[in-house]
């Protein structure tokens, strides 16, 4: 298990640790995987999306955006422990990945997995909007 870090190093976001306060698109651990986004039309498209549906979500703040990645602070409504979302725009692929995890604590009730799910619906719902119109 390598040193947490925010960002993407060699294509890839941290691992989660061990704790099961984490889910992810990249990680090999099978009870916090979840399946990354497919690009909604270009790069730049994707990330408007992506952050379309970040400023609906409440408590949450991007820290960091650059070219292909966004960072996100969430702060959990009742005890306002800071989570850490972030998003790798693979343009290769042309796939999003995310990774979801708690600063502190052990468990998390299944926060992260039920915030990304929520969020996975909405950027569904968003690309399904704009194919409409």
């Amino acid at each position: 298990m390598g040193k947490q870090y925010l960002g993407v190093k060699d294509g890839r976001l941290a691992e989660c640790p061990n704790s099961p306060n984490c889910v992810s698109t990249q990680t090999d651990q099978s009870d916090k995987q979840m399946e990354p986004l497919p690009f909604h039309g270009d790069l730049n498209s994707t990330k408007e999306t992506l952050k379309k549906v970040l400023q609906e979500m409440e408590r949450t703040k991007v820290e960091i955006e650059e070219e292909h990645y966004i960072h996100a602070l969430v702060v959990t409504k009742l005890l306002r422990f800071k989570d850490d979302v972030e998003f790798y725009l693979d343009d290769s692929n042309q796939q999003v990945h995310f990774r979801s995890a708690s600063r502190t604590g052990y468990s998390d009730m299944g926060v992260n997995r039920k915030r990304m799910k929520a969020f996975a619906d909405a950027y569904y719902g968003y690309v399904e909007k704009e194919d409409r119109s």
